[in-house]
């Protein structure tokens, strides 16, 4: 039994998530019992990062139940219990509103895994970002159509590091489903990503994380670094000019003061 719980040191695994939320506009006929200031009905939830074949919703497609225990959703505090405790799936809450927020997601492990809880945090979005013209004379981008879902959507990984026997053969045994290597449908809305907002724009259906947008956004990373170490370089040349300029200023004021 002590072998079972021992933990496999130098063994690294890890589970795609997605995180974040879908919101939709609520409509004369989708109002139901929202309040009359309510504007927006929306969805935040911790998913498998691969979505289905059908495209109904992004991420989603594995059950994630054999590694996550609970999902506990922390909403505004007008809400009445803002504390959301949801112990299976699909590990999300529906709710109406009118105004964005923060809201963090804490994912309790099942007991198998001996892992402390960790914290997700996503600012709940009901409006759709816009793309910036990079010219300021260019005409503004399409308006996102107004019966049209907004998605706001996170991928991360799950980082499990030195598990125990019986945590990674639970792992094991449910590989997750991979990400498709091209794109199928639009990339999730970001402003990392000016073609999502463009796709977004146009009313694209449901979006959905691919291989390729990791590979992009490791690219995007790589490049990011370079620019912060040219631009550092930059700055430190600008500075070893400016200390040199200080130098010849104290040395002509020294020459000043001895005449």
């Amino acid at each position: 039994m002590a072998e079972r719980s021992e933990r496999l040191r130098g063994t690294v695994i890890f589970r795609p998530v997605v995180y974040g939320n879908t919101a939709l506009p609520i409509t004369p006929d989708t109002r139901e019992d929202a309040p009359t200031e309510h504007t927006h009905r929306w969805t935040v939830a911790l998913r498998s990062a691969a979505s289905p074949d059908d495209g109904s919703t992004v991420g989603g497609r594995d059950d994630i139940s054999y590694f996550v225990k609970r999902v506990a959703f922390k909403l505004h505090e007008t809400y009445p219990n803002p504390n959301r405790i949801v112990e299976k799936p699909p590990f999300e809450v529906t709710e109406t509103g009118w105004g964005e927020f923060e809201v963090q997601i804490r994912v309790t492990f099942v007991s198998e895994a001996n892992e402390k809880p960790i914290s997700f945090h996503h600012h709940l979005k009901l409006h759709a970002w816009a793309p910036q013209p990079t010219n300021p004379l260019a005409a503004p981008p399409a308006p996102t159509p107004p019966d049209g879902p907004v998605n706001a959507w996170q991928y991360d990984e799950i980082v499990f590091t030195d598990p125990t026997k019986t945590f990674l053969d639970i792992l094991l045994k449910h590989p997750p489903t991979p990400l498709p290597k091209t794109r199928r449908r639009g990339a999730p809305p970001h402003i990392a990503y000016p073609a999502s907002l463009v796709n977004q724009a146009k009313g694209g259906g449901m979006p959905e994380f691919t291989q390729l947008m990791e590979k992009e956004e490791a690219e995007r990373l790589d490049q990011a670094k370079k620019d912060i170490v040219a631009e550092t370089d930059k700055l430190r040349n600008i500075l070893i000019e400016r200390e040199k300029e200080l130098e010849r200023l104290k040395k002509e004021v020294e020459g000043i003061s001895r005449s």
